[in-house]
């Protein structure tokens, strides 16, 4: 430790005291990330360990991966759908050397001796035989999220994944940002450049990188820590204050709202999606889905919440209900757009109720603006 006695004026302080927290911040969402991506690795080992060497795994053959889906999440742990535990289980398969790093001692640090302890000796050897070109395990979970490795683990040609990870670590690459350098085909269009120094460049020029203030919000990390998506996923103070008047607002109404969740996360392919609110309603017997924007009106706007419409219409609908309706609110101070996203309704009947039932646009467009001239003043 430096015991040097420091000059200190004000701008100093305010300058160390915000590097402490900025790094220790950054420290902090590492060690989440860390623990996260081994936890996920090692269930993806137990399933694989138990498919080949289970005494009853023939009982449950196919199904395996829905029992224990079912059992899990009844013991109330989020995040292990069966859609989850086979990504586990595809994690450990292409990066088996994770386990395998440089020392046992350095192993030690990571993962609790009650966990080693459940491993098979073979796993706990300090010379594997095992060595994976590129970048070392360790190097790997320490600078990428188990959401980059999401992403990652989709790629199935390994010198093309080895690119993208030394190219997301060089970076600093947020998930989003890796997701879009795949879909530009940036492996495939550096593999026929001429000048391939120079596109790296561009590439990474303008790139999105990771904030270690919003590690938090990572889906993942917030199933993780048993965090709720009203917690970690507003995006402004303004954006929070207007949706909790919005929602006593519906429900003050009395026309048949009940409120069924705030953040709703979604999981559309392979991507999560969150529902701003969303409610029940038991006259129209129907989802009411509703997105605030705090910006202008833009199609892609109406767009995204036409997705959530037509995906609850898919997956959510019982017997007896009708499509879901959206409600759209983009407000500014100058300009508010109040629009209803119908999803194809048909019934002329359905539709009349729902005129009735559901608060005037007028009224919905007056209730904004007002909010908005309160809250931002």
């Amino acid at each position: 430790m430096n015991t040097q006695k420091r000059e200190w004026d004000f701008e100093k302080l305010v300058g160390t005291i915000r590097q402490v927290h900025e790094e220790m911040a950054a420290q902090a969402g590492r060690a989440v990330n860390v623990s996260l991506t081994i936890r996920n690795w090692l269930i993806g080992f137990y399933i694989a360990e138990y498919e080949q060497n289970g005494a009853d795994r023939a009982e449950y053959g196919t199904r395996l991966l829905e029992n224990l889906s079912t059992r899990l999440s009844d013991g109330g742990m989020e995040g292990m759908a069966s859609r989850s535990l086979r990504q586990y289980r595809q994690f450990y398969s292409i990066y088996p050397e994770i386990w395998q790093t440089p020392s046992a001692k350095t192993l030690d640090r990571l993962i609790p001796a009650s966990i080693w302890q459940t491993l098979p000796a073979k796993s706990q050897s300090e010379s594997p035989q095992y060595t994976k070109p590129g970048v070392p395990a360790l190097e790997l979970i320490q600078k990428l999220s188990f959401s980059h490795f999401a992403e990652l683990i989709t790629i199935y040609d390994e010198t093309k994944r080895n690119f993208y990870e030394i190219e997301c670590m060089r970076g600093n690459w947020s998930v989003r940002e890796l997701k879009r350098q795949i879909g530009s085909l940036y492996y495939e269009r550096s593999g026929l450049s001429k000048a391939k120094k120079k596109l790296a460049a561009l590439a990474h020029e303008g790139a999105e990188t990771d904030a270690p203030r919003l590690a938090i919000r990572d889906p993942y990390v917030f199933e993780f820590l048993g965090l709720k998506p009203k917690e970690v996923m507003s995006e402004s103070h303004l954006e929070e204050q207007l949706l909790d008047k919005l929602q006593n607002f519906l429900l003050e109404l009395g026309h048949g709202f009940c409120f069924e969740a705030r953040q709703k996360r979604i999981l559309i392919g392979d991507t999560h999606n969150f529902v701003d609110l969303v409610f029940y309603h038991r006259i129209l017997k129907c989802h009411v889905l509703v997105e605030l924007k705090v910006e202008q009106f833009s199609h892609e706007n109406i767009g995204q919440l036409n997705t959530y419409v037509s995906w609850y219409k898919k997956n959510m609908m019982s017997e007896g209900d009708n499509p879901p309706i959206g409600i759209l609110l983009c407000t500014q101070r100058d300009r508010t757009l109040v629009e209803y996203a119908l999803a194809g309704m048909d019934n002329g009947l359905f539709v009349s109720k729902y005129q009735l039932k559901l608060p005037k646009k007028e009224e919905m467009q007056r209730f904004i603006e007002e909010q908005v001239r309160e809250t931002g003043s």
